[in-house]
């Protein structure tokens, strides 16, 4: 089958930009709850502060679900390759791919994605 060798640099491609999110959103979620904040203090408005508290809150949840969609799709991955071993080899690069895209991933495959 070779689906995850064969669209190895595509699951890199989505590896390397979950890896920057993993960066971005945490420091995003800072600067804007600081913003939010420094609004709702210097407004001196108690319905403000709790207001920013709640959105604060909703950026922190957003936030840690997205470092939850490289497990979610490893468990996923996991499931599937139970069926073989072969298989098993197979999406194990993808999680890999996805985990960790500038070490483990295996984008050796030079050959046509789809077949004629």
């Amino acid at each position: 089958m070779n689906f995850c060798y064969k669209t190895a640099n595509i699951w890199q491609l989505v590896g390397q930009a979950l890896f920057i999110l993993k960066i971005l959103i945490p420091i995003a979620i800072i600067v804007l709850g600081m913003i939010d904040f420094g609004k709702a203090v210097i407004s001196s408005d108690d319905k403000a502060v709790k207001n920013s508290s709640m959105k604060l809150l909703k950026r922190i949840v957003t936030g840690v679900c997205i470092f939850f969609i490289p497990l979610i799709i490893k468990i996923v991955f996991s499931m599937v390759s139970l069926i073989s071993d072969e298989m098993r080899k197979d999406y194990n690069n993808c999680i890999d791919c996805l985990t960790d895209p500038y070490n483990k991933c295996d984008t050796s495959y030079n050959g046509n994605i789809f077949k004629k």
